[in-house]
């Protein structure tokens, strides 16, 4: 059983966290978060210690570890603009780092975690679950044995409507979330990556602080993207439902479903990471470059 420590405890994603550490059998320590709406831990740790400062979860940890009871990993789940920080603490108190998406903001603080790996002997993975999809998987497997000179023509939209809190939150400030592309598209660009081959040409025609779109020539395909929380943007049909989002991806004009399938892939992903057979930060540089020279593009 690995011990776990858990940052960012109050935030949208680490609910999936805290089930994937209990799912694969181990133990979650101690859980950080500057908010205290973290009930959730009823369902899963109830006997997790809490803190809502940084300092007394340093001293708890610290105090941990020189009784005996070593971190094994600490799971990174606070604001993108955080993680950096948050995953060299992990490695200098000598455990091994699990961060969501996106690892970071900028593709050259990818360098400075490389060496603090080197230095701590630990490894920082990362959570890349559409690459565990089986639909996904089968896709890749699809193109790479089609032939070499085969392009394809893909159109990739994401509406997920968000209120007006969000402008108000970490989020909806650039220098924090990376803006609309990094947030809620960096995943969609690594899994396109990964199927399609690095980018040839990266065009961005819009991106304001709710919408961003552009279109991408990567390896194998020509893509046309579009992301937005704007519910505005969403296709009458779909607000004729009543629904708030809206996810198409197609591939040469066939709709490519991978709506299902989601709920186990943190669990699977930290399966393959105890495992030691996760994804390692390097894997995600394409990714975090892309959406970085989307952010700075004119």
């Amino acid at each position: 059983m690995k011990n776990f420590a858990l940052i960012g405890a109050g935030g949208y994603i680490a609910p999936r966290h805290m089930k994937a550490i209990k799912d694969t059998g181990n133990n979650l320590l101690s859980a950080l978060d500057k908010h205290d709406s973290v009930g959730i831990l009823d369902s899963y740790f109830p006997a997790a210690n809490f803190f809502t400062e940084f300092e007394r979860f340093d001293r708890h940890l610290e105090k941990l570890k020189r009784q005996g009871t070593a971190i094994d990993y600490v799971s990174v789940c606070s604001p993108n603009y955080l993680h950096d920080a948050h995953i060299r603490f992990g490695l200098r108190i000598g455990a091994d780092v699990i961060c969501e998406k996106p690892v970071v903001l900028n593709p050259w603080n990818i360098d400075a975690l490389l060496e603090i790996e080197k230095e701590t002997g630990k490894n920082i993975y990362t959570i890349l679950q559409l690459r565990l999809h089986p639909a996904i998987i089968a896709l890749k497997e699809k193109v790479a044995a089609a032939p070499a000179n085969k392009r394809y023509a893909i159109n990739l939209q994401y509406i997920t409507s968000r209120g007006n809190w969000y402008h108000a939150s970490w989020k909806g400030d650039l220098q924090k979330s990376g803006g609309i592309a990094t947030n809620i598209g960096v995943h969609f660009f690594d899994m396109l990556m990964w199927i399609f081959g690095p980018v040839k040409e990266n065009h961005v025609t819009l991106h304001t602080a709710d919408t961003a779109k552009g279109n991408l020539v990567l390896e194998k395909a020509n893509i046309s993207w579009m992301l937005s929380i704007d519910a505005n943007t969403l296709p009458e049909a779909v607000k004729a439902t009543g629904k708030r989002t809206y996810r198409t991806l197609s591939i040469d004009g066939d709709e490519f479903e991978f709506s299902e399938g989601f709920t186990e892939l943190h669990t699977k992903s930290y399966e393959e990471i105890i495992g030691g057979k996760g994804f390692r930060i390097q894997e995600t540089r394409a990714a975090i470059e892309l959406v970085h020279n989307i952010r700075n593009a004119k």
